[in-house]
């Protein structure tokens, strides 16, 4: 352990200022808390609302990250009023948070850690709580007291393991107590406790007592083969990356049959070593490193006795059994250790390990995918460090099954906000960089989609990702450069989407191009490129999402985004017209194919959307002026008189529609048209 402690950045900085200063330095090492995880708190004097000084306790509250966490972050809690709390036997969790929301220094503030009678029954100023890896791996195994013993002699205590709360509190108070030279308290499968009279002294302390718990297990590493060596290597990164696009939709149909999910895939060398090692097998099915793991990951992943990682029917078929053999498997789990009113909540893997490959995570979103894989990452670690030590041990599959379904945490979910209707979604929107296309990726990432913008302007669409990440947060939406008259580039796109998110689930196909001429003067370029953009570009879109579509198994919807003009084609636009109508008829060609793997398809048909837009471009305005033998000044007053009269459709009026046929507020309608048109007829100047 590094320390990040620089006394010139400290000083000056106030009690809480330290409190917070060191906490990130905390957060920002991996190996210590993940996402959320491990909680800090420092002492002090403050005055109440009746200006009387009195002492409290600045405590990390629920919820918040270490490694970002401010100042209003921690909730002040009285210390007279937990500390009277220290002659109580027992205490429930629900009660004791309702107890510790009546002490609180600023009523309405955020509700302090489970762990705040732990911090405050301490007679320390500054105390600092991990899931340090290191210790972990000391502890979860079945020489945990004589490894511990050897490592730090009687300078630690060490209490059995406990679930937070109440008791688990006054467990760690007495220990201190009858140990009055301890210098840490160690939780057996669960982390540390150090102290100081100082955030710095607490802060020190717990990175000498993790660097001497990680220079035990580099010792007792030499020499040791880890997980047992390899039993199915790895393969190449080329045929690794063809495996996974040959199985990720299958897998997320398998997992995402009740609920959709996000798949996230990782292969770094950790991971395909341990995947593909002799004891993984066995190793995995253990359980986890700590008990904050379960609640992301579940007390066990699933492993898949894969032999032919290459074989993509091999593969499918393992997939299949171990998937169906886990949720068989967990739902004797719930139903073995349930207690009355509890629900079983979801029953399929979080973490799908697959030798030769790595291992597959899944979640709500690509957040929750990424924290379960992170998670999994320092299971990994921490197997391989403990097996160097002895024998790998964990929780009893009741201790797992009482934080998985703790009621507090059941609590925190009964109290987040119900899912968008787009959520679980994975949207494709093609010509996404500007005009109805951005319109769309823009909204129905607001809805909770996850979205891919694909355009020939790389820049732009990786530009309208950016705005939607910036808003919803990271892994929301990427951008890609997609040429839809290039099979290549479709299938390229679309491998990037199923790397990105596990599948997909919506395909807004709507990029486009026109071109303003009578025909007896238009370019057979011009008509061509028309007929390859607007006819051939919708179809290569749409055959490479069938086929993730239909391999998925979950349904679909597609929306393409035609032309007032396939109805009443324009004067002067026959290339537009006779191309978009082609593209009108490939949709209700997709509703009846797909009709029967409950694949939708839709038309939208605006008209004069001109802001933003590229297909009213200067270019092709200068050419619709020439072919209407008038000035483009006139024609330009002409969409400024239409916009000031609100006849124009806005690109949002537009996203609003195809926001509709995408969600299931149409679940019962496909091959159905609707024209967006800004309610009054067009008369263009003659």
């Amino acid at each position: 352990m590094k320390s990040g402690w620089s006394d010139a950045e400290a000083n000056g900085l106030s009690d809480l200022d330290l409190l917070v200063y060191a906490s990130r330095l905390i957060g920002a090492e991996t190996s210590l808390v993940v996402w959320g995880g491990g909680n800090t708190s420092i002492k002090v004097t403050e005055r109440d609302f009746r200006g009387r000084d009195l002492r409290v306790l600045r405590v990390k509250g629920s919820g918040s990250d270490l490694k970002s966490i401010a100042r209003k972050d921690f909730p002040g809690v009285r210390m007279d009023e937990i500390l009277a709390l220290l002659e109580r036997e027992e205490m429930g969790d629900r009660e004791m948070v309702d107890y510790l929301s009546h002490a609180l220094q600023e009523p309405g503030g955020p509700r302090p850690s489970i762990e705040t009678l732990l911090h405050g029954f301490l007679p320390f100023d500054a105390v600092i709580h991990t899931h340090a890896d290191a210790i972990v791996s000391l502890t979860n195994t079945d020489r945990c007291a004589e490894v511990l013993r050897q490592v730090y002699g009687r300078e630690v205590v060490a209490i059995p393991y406990r679930r937070p709360g109440f008791l688990l509190s006054k467990d760690v108070a007495r220990a201190v107590r009858g140990h009055p030279d301890a210098k840490a308290v160690i939780l057996e499968k669960h982390g540390t406790i150090n102290w100081g009279q100082s955030v710095k002294e607490a802060y020190l302390a717990t990175l000498d007592l993790i660097t001497r718990a990680e220079e035990a297990i580099a010792a007792r590493s030499r020499g040791h083969r880890r997980f047992g060596g390899p039993r199915v290597q790895p393969l190449s990164p080329e045929a690794r990356r063809e495996a996974v696009l040959g199985v990720a939709p299958f897998l997320r149909g398998l997992v995402g049959r009740d609920r959709r999910v996000i798949l996230h895939f990782d292969d770094t060398p950790d991971m395909l070593e341990f995947a593909g090692s002799a004891e993984a097998a066995t190793l995995s099915q253990i359980g986890p490193a700590t008990p904050d793991h379960t609640i992301y990951t579940k007390r066990l992943p699933c492993f898949v006795p894969v032999e032919r990682p290459g074989d993509p029917d091999h593969l499918k078929a393992r997939l299949q059994d171990a998937v169906a053999r886990f949720v068989a498997d967990y739902t004797s789990y719930f139903e073995a250790n349930r207690f009355e009113g509890a629900t079983l909540l979801d029953s399929f893997p979080r973490v799908i390990l697959l030798p030769g490959l790595g291992m597959f995570t899944t979640g709500k979103d690509k957040r929750s995918a990424l924290i379960v894989a992170d998670l999994y990452q320092h299971t990994v670690s921490a197997l391989g460090a403990a097996s160097a030590l002895g024998r790998y041990v964990s929780l009893t599959p009741k201790e797992a099954f009482d934080v998985e379904y703790w009621p507090l945490e059941l609590y925190k979910l009964a109290l987040a906000p119900p899912e968008k209707e787009l959520a679980r979604r994975i949207a494709l929107v093609t010509g996404g960089a500007s005009g109805i296309g951005r319109a769309v990726a823009l909204r129905l990432a607001r809805e909770g989609a996850h979205v891919v913008i694909g355009d020939v302007d790389e820049g732009g669409a990786l530009k309208t990702a950016e705005e939607i990440v910036g808003v919803q947060g990271a892994g929301r939406a990427i951008g890609l450069l997609m040429d839809v008259t290039r099979e290549a580039s479709v299938g390229q796109a679309m491998e990037e989407t199923i790397l990105a998110y596990g599948g997909l689930d919506i395909v807004v196909s709507n990029a486009g191009v026109a071109h303003a001429a009578p025909l007896d003067r238009m370019e057979s370029a011009d008509w061509e490129r028309s007929l390859a953009v607007n006819a051939t570009g919708h179809f290569l879109v749409a055959r490479e999402a069938l086929r993730v579509l239909k391999a998925q198994g979950l349904g679909g919807a597609f929306v393409f985004v035609a032309t007032k003009n396939v109805m009443s084609p324009g004067k002067d636009f026959g290339a537009y017209s006779v191309s978009k109508a082609a593209e009108a008829q490939l949709a209700k060609i997709v509703a009846l194919e797909g009709g029967p793997f409950g694949i939708r398809s839709n038309i939208v048909n605006p008209d004069a959307v001109f802001q933003d837009s590229k297909l009213w471009s200067a270019e092709v305005r200068r050419e619709r002026a020439e072919a209407q033998g008038i000035p483009v000044a006139e024609l330009e007053e002409f969409y400024r008189k239409r916009n000031l009269l609100g006849v124009s459709v806005l690109p949002e009026d537009v996203a609003e529609v195809v926001c509709f046929l995408a969600s299931d507020r149409s679940a019962k309608t496909s091959g159905c048209t609707i024209t967006v048109d800004g309610g009054l007829k067009d008369a263009f100047p003659r």
